[in-house]
């Protein structure tokens, strides 16, 4: 060794310091090291033992020989030195403020630790392998693995060294890489004076990182080089244990330590050849288990709510004694009658004049007319018979409010339900569909429009209204002057509008993109019209401006309904003229002194756009200017700017009145003027980062990361609010936490019409407070507002929940993140008002979309550079990630009625994949962060391995439990549907026009149809004809031999509705009598059938010629078609004793021939529908596709009982169809948008080798709605 041109005398080297030397002479000779990198490694294990060496580098000379103190100051520039790790320096944000800098600095500050092949203390539990605090291996050096020396210490200098660091690791205290020198310096030492150069390792030993715990300390016998790198104390100090502290010692794969004389690198070699190959991918990650999913650990420093609970608030009650007409209805008779010439509403053109004045007179005669005609007059056959409740759909344009009018109140009048909705423009309209499913789960068999109107609606080759997707059938009936019939002298309406029965029902969207109706009850109606007024302050002959659209929300609730309770005068300004001059109602409030004007925020930011040049403008008249989207935080921005630009022109500060409105609720709050009663307005500047925790935090409006919003007024007069917590029970929130707001009032919607589920979470909640108490008897209604009570008893609005996403345990708001985006110059790349911001969950978590129309003449790079920074605005403000930013053509995105995105309608492009985006840039590296955790070694089987296990093996499993019915067999609801004839009577009586049955063809085509009065009409023909014809008692079997089809399903009820037992029998074949036909016969023989109920072509081949070679036709029993039965109804139907009677017998041949009979009772029955409905979610308005044999199991109860019970829409398709035309089934669930399709394993195999090669008959179809497909268990 001496030769390489360092004399250096072996004897004083201690052996360990040898033992290394030769290691390094190995590696060099093997070639795995070079000269350079052994001369390097060699300078450093002899620097501590020669005070001047040739060729080492000054450095690490001054390095070794500094003092601890000395050292441990030199860290943190050693820490500089190491390069960064590139992943933690991803979205900077440009955004110039003060907050973007620091978020920016802390991004630099951050820096990983360099990647470690050794072992760490975390992972080892063994006290032999744990490194004390202020001990390192960690090397600069890749190839500088070296092997310890033999430990060489006693017991008890071990004890000694390590019990301070290992009480300070139970007692969870953390550590620093400069601690205490004593805690580490050993003891247990001779008494002799040390050496000075023994002193000096000593001490240097103390402050230095050194790998084996159990070496003697003065005595240099370790090997190991010093590092100058320390770990930082703030991580350290999370857990408690250093995090990058292990030891050095070389191990195999095994963690066996190796002591050979063989080259480390070798060793490694061989150690990765012993190793297994890489199993696939799939045996690393399931995604297919909650459970396995990463948990998104909650923020430690994360804001709690710290307040007391919260109380409920009440407003004010209603004012008694005032003179009010004791109904809506009341008030327009007394105004049409003592004040026939007083306006009621002006219409406009898209001009600004005024093209028609609607007198309250005119009203009333007009309503009358139209209640007449509706109740009296509608005798074609096209138009349906009307009776009092009845629903009827009002489609009118937002240009005439004046039609819509006197529909609405017409439809009161005649005790009809209107159902105000948007005027479909095209077959595909932006929701359309959802509004059809709406319209059919209501009943709905006619519509109002006017002959404008109807004229523009798209018309099919026949020139009739064409019919749009998901709609039900509907006649149009035009309600313009010369249609209506004039009533006679001594009619009038019977309506009486103050009790509990429905008024109209508003149609809501929600979040998912699905339309729901909200009934209205007279009564509220009549409460909230009283509510707005005291609120308001209306009085009689105030003119009121209105913007909005008069056929929901604030806009009917105002412009429509209160106006008429106070005789107030309403100029509507249509939409299409708002677009032309944003200043219309500006210049009618000057022109008509209105006292009161009806806006949204975006009306009010138009006119600040286009007032410029304008003079001669007043707003002094106003005492209220009404925000209607109040609610809204980002609504205070117009606001404030409408005020500093109209304030000079009359307009007073206490004139703008926000307020906030719910289509459950109806108006939650509204802010009043002064000399109402209202306090003085409030703003509020929250922290959006406590608020993403549901937290109020007080912050500076400096800081960018802030929301401020504005209260909403006070609560209604007779309303009661509270707060409850988002998710989970009702619990009443803390003051400084955020909520969802609940009212409890008589100006309330009552229920989602039909979706009794969703009505009791929503209209009958019960708020409680921490101790489980309800604060109240009376129910209170959700409201979908986010928000908290603030100082003088004023609502604060923050969100809505549909607007929410949640994304891990942070909640952020969709109109917070589309203003942070609008806020990073948009102009120049994007349309402002056409963005629509969503989430989407990606593995069980919401994941941000943000989606936006590009501008013709941008080019790629600005609109990549636009959503660079967009992407880095919302990750400073928001700290939260976007899953997907997208950029698509200009005018691509569906619009909503009114202007706007349909943002539902969006995201289900999105989902669809028919988004066709320009420009795409994703980004889920930064948001999903709960990847899949690796797949651990089971230490024992579970039970899971052993289902498995006896599965594969072929043993069969002692039991398998579903969902427990039993809380649901003493309902309201199932000793009401326990009878399948009672179900079919009570839906042919409340739905009667609700279609039940598809039946469909080899061509796709709708060959029949069955509503629920028509499916119980023809029952009743079948069981008239069995008793009269057949003469059967109650208990007689009857076999139904019939093929797929609404003749089936007929007459399995016409049997229940007569008392007999129904048998469904498989008819022959035509073509194969000598197999199929004895089978029918000894199922009648077994079943002992006293009738056969067939179709006259079945009743034929029962007693052809063909047929007596196969079977003895002389012994079959009475046989009754039922093609052309007369049209009879029964006397009385026939209702069961005891549900423990026989319902029906299900027969089924097994394929070794093997006939098998189950007797079916009606409580059997029952569950069994009960227990479908609630697997697969099967509700009135459901759509599910069957291609299944209706004769018995699962295909028979799909066919016959459930959508019976269930009331949902069963699109029927014969296997047996697919013979001819193999694309069927796939067309039926694609055209419809079935979520749920119960097909067999033949029919799957059929459609996957029979379009195998017809891959063209495939183009178009979209299985995208499929929520569930169900094939029986074989």
């Amino acid at each position: 060794m001496t030769d390489r041109g360092y004399p250096l005398e072996a004897p004083p080297l201690p052996a360990e310091v040898r033992e290394s030397l030769a290691e390094l002479e190995l590696e060099l000779s093997e070639g795995d090291i070079t000269q350079k990198g052994y001369e390097k490694k060699r300078a450093k294990l002899l620097a501590r033992y020669i005070p001047l060496i040739q060729g080492v580098d000054p450095c690490l000379q001054t390095e070794n020989r500094l003092p601890g103190p000395s050292l441990t100051m030199a860290a943190p520039k050693a820490q500089k030195s190491r390069p960064t790790n590139s992943r933690d320096e991803r979205f900077r944000s440009d955004v110039h403020t003060e907050a973007v800098q620091a978020a920016l600095a802390k991004y630099k500050e951050r820096k990983m630790p360099m990647p470690s092949k050794r072992r760490s203390v975390l992972v080892h539990s063994s006290v032999e392998t744990y490194t004390p605090p202020d001990t390192s291996s960690a090397s600069e050096d890749e190839g500088s693995l070296r092997r310890p020396g033999r430990l060489t210490s006693t017991p008890l200098q071990s004890h000694l060294s390590v019990e301070p660091w290992l009480d300070r690791v139970i007692q969870g205290s953390s550590t620093s890489s400069s601690a205490s020198s004593t805690s580490s310096h050993p003891g247990g030492r001779p008494s002799a004076a040390p050496s000075a150069a023994a002193a000096t390792l000593a001490g240097l030993a103390a402050h230095t990182h050194i790998a084996d715990l159990h070496s003697a300390p003065p005595d240099v016998t370790t090997g190991l080089v010093p590092h100058p790198h320390y770990e930082r104390p703030q991580v350290a100090s999370v857990r408690g244990v250093p995090r990058g502290f292990g030891g050095s010692i070389l191990e195999t794969a095994d963690g066996v330590p190796v002591n050979s004389r063989v080259s480390s690198k070798i060793q490694q070699l061989l150690n990765t050849l012993k190793r297994p190959k890489r199993p696939p991918l799939k045996e690393f990650f399931v995604d297919d288990f909650e459970e396995l999913l990463e948990v998104q650990q909650p923020d430690p420093n994360q804001p709690k709510p710290e307040g007391s609970q919260m109380v409920v608030l009440k407003g004010e009650p209603l004012a008694v004694g005032t003179p009010w007409p004791p109904s809506l209805l009341a008030a327009l008779q007394r105004w049409g009658t003592t004040q026939p010439k007083a306006p009621c509403l002006t219409a406009l053109d898209t001009a600004g004049k005024a093209v028609y004045t609607l007198t309250y007179g005119k009203l009333w005669s007009r309503s009358l007319k139209l209640a007449y005609t509706l109740l009296n007059k509608l005798t074609s056959k096209s138009e349906p018979l009307l009776t009092p409740g009845d629903r009827v759909a009002l489609v009118f344009p937002n240009s005439d409010p004046v039609m819509f009018m006197v529909a609405f109140y017409g439809c009161l009048l005649a005790e009809l339900v209107p159902v105000p909705i948007e005027v479909p423009l095209t077959r595909k309209d932006a929701g359309s569909q959802q509004v059809g499913f709406l319209l059919g789960s209501c009943g709905v068999a006619l519509a109002l429009t006017t002959d404008a109107c109807q004229k523009g609606l798209p018309k099919a080759q026949t020139g009739e209204v064409a019919t749009f997707k998901g709609w039900p059938p509907l006649a149009w009936l035009v309600i313009d002057g010369k249609h209506l019939a004039k009533p006679p002298k001594d009619w009038h309406p019977l309506a009486q509008d103050t009790g509990a029965g429905t008024a109209y029902i508003e149609y809501k969207t929600s979040k998912e993109g699905s339309t729901v109706g909200v009934t209205v009850s007279h009564a509220s109606l009549l409460a909230q019209c009283r509510a707005l007024t005291q609120a308001c302050g209306y009085s009689e002959a105030e003119t009121l401006t209105n913007v909005l659209d008069f056929k929901r929300d604030a806009g009917l609730w105002h412009g429509v309904l209160t106006s008429v309770m106070n005789r107030m005068h309403v100029v509507s300004i249509p939409y299409a003229l708002m677009k032309v001059n944003p200043l219309s109602w500006i210049q009618k409030v000057c022109s008509y002194k209105a006292r009161a004007a009806l806006v949204k925020s975006r009306d009010m930011h138009w006119s600040l756009l286009a007032q410029r040049g304008q003079r001669d403008i007043s707003l002094s008249s106003l005492r209220m200017l009404i925000v209607a989207d109040g609610a809204n935080p980002w609504s205070i921005s117009s606001c404030d700017a409408f005020l500093n630009v109209f304030q000079s022109r009359g307009l007073r500060p206490e004139a703008i009145c926000p307020c906030a409105c719910s289509p459950e609720a109806l108006t939650v709050a509204i802010r009043r003027p002064p000399d109402l009663g209202g306090p003085p307005p409030r703003k509020a500047v929250l922290s959006m980062n406590g608020l993403s925790y549901g937290v109020i935090r007080v912050d500076t409006e400096e800081k960018l990361s802030v929301l401020t919003v504005q209260d909403v007024g006070q609560v209604m007069p007779g309303a009661s609010v509270c707060v409850v917590k988002v998710e989970g029970s009702p619990y009443l929130c803390k003051a400084d936490e955020v909520g969802e707001i609940c009212v409890n009032s008589s100006a309330t919607g009552t229920a989602y019409y039909g979706l009794l589920g969703i009505t009791k979470n929503v209209f009958e909640t019960v708020p409680v407070t921490a101790g489980g108490v309800p604060v109240s008897e009376r129910p209170f209604t959700r409201t979908g507002l986010l928000g908290f009570i603030g100082p003088d008893n004023l609502i604060f609005v923050v969100g809505k929940l549909d607007g929410l996403m949640v994304v891990g345990v942070r909640r952020h708001n969709a109109d917070d993140v589309v203003a942070t985006a609008l806020a990073v110059e948009p102009m120049k790349f994007v349309y402002r008002g056409r963005i629509a911001v969503f989430s989407v969950s990606v593995l069980r978590d919401d994941r941000i979309v943000l989606v936006a129309e590009q501008r013709p003449d941008s080019s790629e790079e600005d609109s990549f550079l636009w959503m660079s920074r967009v992407l880095q605005a919302i990750d400073s403000i928001h700290q939260v990630g976007v899953y997907c930013l997208a950029l698509v053509p200009a005018n691509t995105l569906p619009k909503a009625p009114l202007g706007g995105i349909h943002v539902s309608e969006t995201k289900q492009r999105f989902l669809e994949g028919t988004l066709h985006p320009c420009n795409v840039l994703m980004c889920p590296h930064t948001c999903v962060t709960n990847l899949p955790k690796p797949r651990q070694k089971q230490p024992e089987v579970g039970p899971a391995s052993m289902v498995v296990g006896n599965l594969v093996a072929g043993k069969r499993i002692a039991q398998a439990s579903g969902r427990e019915l039993a809380h649901l067999e003493d309902s309201e609801q199932a000793r009401k549907f326990l009878f399948l004839a009672d179900v079919l009577q009570w839906r042919a009586h409340t739905t009667p026009e609700h279609a039940l049955f598809l039946l469909l063809n080899a061509k796709g085509t709708v060959t029949s149809t069955a509503t629920c009065v028509q499916l119980h009409k023809r029952a009743e023909r079948v069981a008239a004809a069995l008793m009269e014809k057949g003469r059967l008692d109650a208990g007689d079997h009857v076999a139904l031999v019939y093929p797929p089809g609404v003749d089936l399903i007929a007459a399995f009820y016409g049997c229940l509705y007569c008392g007999c037992v129904p048998v469904t029998v498989r008819p022959p074949h035509p073509q194969n009598l000598g197999t199929t036909l004895p089978t029918v016969k000894m199922i009648v023989e077994v079943s002992k059938s006293a009738c056969v109920l067939t179709t006259q072509a079945i009743t034929r081949l029962l007693r052809s010629k063909e047929a007596a070679t196969a079977v003895d036709v002389r012994t079959w029993p009475t046989i009754l078609d039922t093609d052309d039965i007369p049209k009879k109804k029964v006397a009385s139907i026939f209702r069961p004793s005891s549900p423990d009677m026989l319902a029906y017998l299900d027969f089924s041949v097994s394929t070794t021939g093997i006939l098998a009979g189950v007797k079916m009772s009606h409580a059997a029955t029952s569950a069994l529908c009960r227990s479908i409905k609630l697997q697969c979610e099967l509700y009135p308005s459901r759509q599910i596709a069957i291609c299944l044999d209706p004769y018995c199991g699962l295909g028979f109860a799909l066919w016959c009982l459930c959508s019976v019970y269930s009331g949902h829409q069963s699109v029927l398709v014969p296997p047996l169809e697919l013979e001819s035309n193999v694309s069927l089934w796939l067309s039926a669930v694609s055209q419809y948008k079935a979520r749920v399709t119960f097909c067999s394993y033949s029919v799957m195999e059929m459609c996957t080798k029979g379009l195998g090669s017809q891959t063209g008959a495939l183009r178009g179809l979209s299985l995208c709605a499929v929520g569930q497909l169900l094939p029986p268990c074989r």
